[in-house]
């Protein structure tokens, strides 16, 4: 592999490997977001509290070159403190001041505490990267990147997002506790950095933008094969004809996902494909990510949750029955 194939990956494994050091136990987080980052797609973190949601994120702001903005959501925020708004300058002209999502890494922190018409300010920019306030265009900076989280246990005062703004998302990720041993590693890590000041630890310099410039082209490059295209159809299948491929998902789906579930396997099978050092995907690859690319874009039936099954028990499902073909 030649020199310029293998520096961005190079640099891409150097941010994995210091935001590993930075949020113990949570390396399977850590890859899905740098696939989300390099996929050029928006991420949603799932977990209970204390689980290195927002510590994630903020390791990867600092450890990658990039202007990185917190949006707080609340009941009482408004769109405009999201986008930006036009004000008036003292010579009677109005001047757009542009809102946090002008970053290049957005966290939208608890993100189904705004009610729907602040969310909404964010579909136009997850989705086509701009930004229209009165009827001016905006484009976003051409490294972007949302990454909300929300709490799965606090419903009061929430207001679930919708089908449409969770379909924007490239991956739904799920957080759950570490090990024992890592959670003393965590420990330690708090402890010491609660001595000497977190801030006062010498930091290489981040990674360049241009690293993920350069891997995303290298991501365009690999190979998916006919069989391995025909797979990721047949697992979106799946999920919209359930009652053809068991009679159980028959019973379990209701709505299965949109082509943006098939854009997504495409995509982050590549970039995992990418990142194992290969330039062809294999159904192993698709297999990886499927749960992470699918969870949020099916809804399940009243079946389901009366036989207590959860979305990744019904994604099992799918992928047992769907076969591979060779």
């Amino acid at each position: 592999m030649d020199e310029a194939a293998t520096a961005p990956r190079d640099a891409i494994a150097d941010l994995r490997t210091r935001m590993c050091a930075d949020i113990i136990g949570q390396e399977a987080v850590v890859e899905r977001i740098i696939i989300a980052l390099l996929a050029n797609g928006n991420v949603l973190l799932e977990g209970l509290p204390g689980l290195a949601k927002t510590r994630a994120i903020k390791s990867l702001s600092r450890h990658l070159e990039s202007d990185f903005s917190r949006i707080q959501f609340t009941p009482d925020l408004l769109p405009s403190d999201v986008t930006g708004g036009e004000i008036l300058r003292p010579d009677g002209q109005f001047e757009f001041r542009r809102g946090p999502v002008f970053g290049n890494l957005v966290l939208a922190d608890e993100i189904n505490r705004a009610p729907p018409k602040v969310q909404s300010a964010l579909l136009e920019a997850m989705e086509e990267r701009q930004v229209t306030v009165s009827g001016k265009r905006y484009d976003l900076p051409p490294l972007f990147m949302v990454l909300a989280t929300q709490n799965p246990i606090e419903q009061e005062g929430t207001y679930p997002l919708p089908e449409a703004q969770m379909d924007r998302f490239l991956m739904h990720v799920r957080i759950d506790y570490p090990s024992d041993a890592d959670e003393a590693k965590v420990m330690r890590l708090v402890r010491a950095e609660s001595a000497t000041g977190a801030a006062a630890v010498a930091s290489p310099p981040p990674v360049p933008q241009q690293a993920v410039f350069d891997a995303r082209a290298g991501i365009d490059q690999v190979t998916v094969r006919d069989v391995v295209e025909s797979y990721m159809v047949a697992l979106v299948a799946a999920t919209r004809r359930p009652a053809s491929f068991s009679e159980q998902l028959g019973k379990w789906i209701a709505i299965g996902a949109s082509p943006r579930g098939t854009l997504a396997l495409d995509r982050c099978a590549r970039t995992y494909a990418w990142l194992q050092g290969r330039d062809y995907v294999t159904p192993e690859d698709v297999q990886a990510i499927a749960h992470d690319c699918l969870r949020h874009r099916v809804s399940l039936s009243y079946e389901a949750g009366a036989d207590g099954v959860g979305v990744d028990a019904v994604l099992d499902e799918v992928l047992k029955q769907v076969a591979v073909a060779i």
